[in-house]
């Protein structure tokens, strides 16, 4: 039986279907990644520029102190004054107040006089939130005279650094934290196969740089002057937590767990940290969710270490906590899954046509 010929490609005037080229494959690409491209970037100017441009007070913790009748009236001086700003919760006592800020239960206080005409005080912890403690020192010239005196004396208890005299510092480290922790996980995914490996680096990678950046915040910058050990353990936390998530979504879905980590870390995770300002003073809502995203979460326990000692931080540890074993889950699912692969892919039998070149012996 002669041999049959192979086939011939269609030529271009015979009508026939051949191969696509390339070429064509390739501009048949074109205007798909312009269009996804382009509503990538309107995706990100809305979530950058929305939150900030629907930014103010929205429901901000203040407390107030004093007899119940002219606390009373400052608490309604205050709702009228910016409606639906302050959620206020009214205390026995200044030192009620204080303890409230101190927990980090409440961004300032109005303490009013006991005496006939004394003049209200305000506390404010400018360090909470730059933005609040504004807000509250311009309320303070405006209390109700009838209620408690001409004007209120404002007391900080939290001031900020002599270097960092606007409380601005915190809040320039958000994107680089967010990104650097992205940034991290990408590099070791990229670059190192073996899960242990990968492990070992991100570990390392979190405890160095968390005492590393912590070093530049505090004695390079002056930013902070608190614990120098607890603030390095809250950034090498909330690193890891970003680090391991992003790893633990490459492990499982490859280059796509890449893109989803930068779309909650970066695009959503960044924008409504509320490191700059606190949650509070995002719109309703948006502020509430950014707290359960690694960025956010991250931002209030960095804030509480740095200048709280640590006081009200406990969410933000559960939120990073959990985020940190689900990626840890995630990247041991996806080790077990590429290690049995390949012990399958190591002990599959050559194929039929191999196995018939192979000369008997």
């Amino acid at each position: 039986m002669p041999p049959t010929a192979p086939p011939e490609s269609a030529s271009p005037g015979s009508g026939a279907p051949g191969p696509a080229s390339p070429a064509a494959a390739g501009w048949r690409k074109v205007p798909v990644l312009v269009v996804g491209l382009t509503l990538l970037l309107v995706a990100m100017l809305t979530a950058f520029a929305l939150p900030a441009i629907n930014s103010g007070p929205h429901k901000v913790p203040i407390a107030v102190a004093g007899p119940g009748p002219a606390a009373d009236r400052i608490a309604d001086r205050l709702a009228e004054a910016k409606p639906g700003a302050f959620r206020i919760e009214k205390v026995a006592d200044a030192d009620a107040a204080r303890e409230r800020i101190d927990d980090r239960d409440a961004y300032g206080a109005v303490v009013l006089g006991t005496k006939p005409g004394a003049k209200p005080k305000v506390l404010i912890a400018t360090t909470a939130g730059p933005s609040v403690a504004a807000t509250l020192r311009a309320l303070a010239l405006t209390l109700d005279p009838a209620a408690a005196g001409v004007g209120a004396t404002v007391h900080d208890l939290y001031p900020p650094t002599s270097d960092d005299p606007n409380a601005v510092g915190l809040s320039a480290g958000a994107l680089p934290l967010v990104l650097g922790g992205y940034l991290a996980a990408a590099a070791i995914v990229l670059l190192l196969r073996s899960p242990a490996q990968r492990a070992v680096t991100a570990l390392g990678f979190a405890l160095l740089g968390g005492f590393s950046l912590t070093a530049l915040l505090q004695y390079g910058f002056g930013i902070t002057d608190g614990n120098y050990l607890l603030i390095s353990l809250a950034v090498a936390f909330s690193t890891a937590a970003t680090s391991v998530t992003i790893m633990g979504l490459h492990a499982v879905l490859g280059g796509r767990g890449l893109g989803l980590g930068a779309a909650m870390m970066i695009f959503l995770g960044n924008p409504l940290s509320g490191l700059a300002s606190g949650p509070e003073w995002l719109p309703s809502g948006w502020g509430t969710f950014g707290q359960f995203l690694p960025p956010g979460a991250g931002g209030t326990l960095l804030r509480s270490t740095a200048f709280f000692d640590g006081a009200g931080c406990g969410r933000a540890l559960i939120v990073l906590g959990c985020w940190l074993v689900g990626g840890l889950a995630l990247f041991t699912l996806g080790a077990r899954v590429a290690s049995k692969r390949a012990a399958v892919g190591a002990g599959a039998p050559a194929p039929q046509e191999e196995r018939a070149a192979v000369p008997a012996r």
